[in-house]
């Protein structure tokens, strides 16, 4: 997976593209530290428009980072879910954890 980390006005987007498992560990982590130091981050921003896979360790990674969100108190949002994404998002119950758009 590749992952794209933008700021905008205060907001962190991380672009996401491929799959997102377990090998993609290393880069989210990565790309969630340089967001989380940039200077007058106040919101994070997870665009999964290019994300054509997602399985339970990536559930756990977002899990991890709603977390990290909540205890700066900084809201996190799933943007651009494909159908299929969606879909997983829904059965797990993310959609009553995160913010869906």
């Amino acid at each position: 997976m590749d992952v794209n980390v933008r700021q905008v006005d205060g907001q962190a987007r991380l672009e996401l593209r491929g799959r997102f498992d377990y090998t993609s560990h290393r880069s989210f982590k990565q790309a969630c530290e340089t967001a989380f130091s940039a200077s007058g981050m106040n919101e994070m921003v997870i665009d999964m428009q290019a994300v054509d896979y997602l399985d339970s360790s990536a559930l756990g990674m977002l899990l991890l980072l709603r977390d990290k969100c909540k205890a700066t108190s900084r809201p996190v949002s799933l943007v651009n879910c494909g159908a299929t994404v969606r879909d997983v998002l829904k059965v797990a119950n993310f959609d009553k954890l995160f913010t869906l758009q």
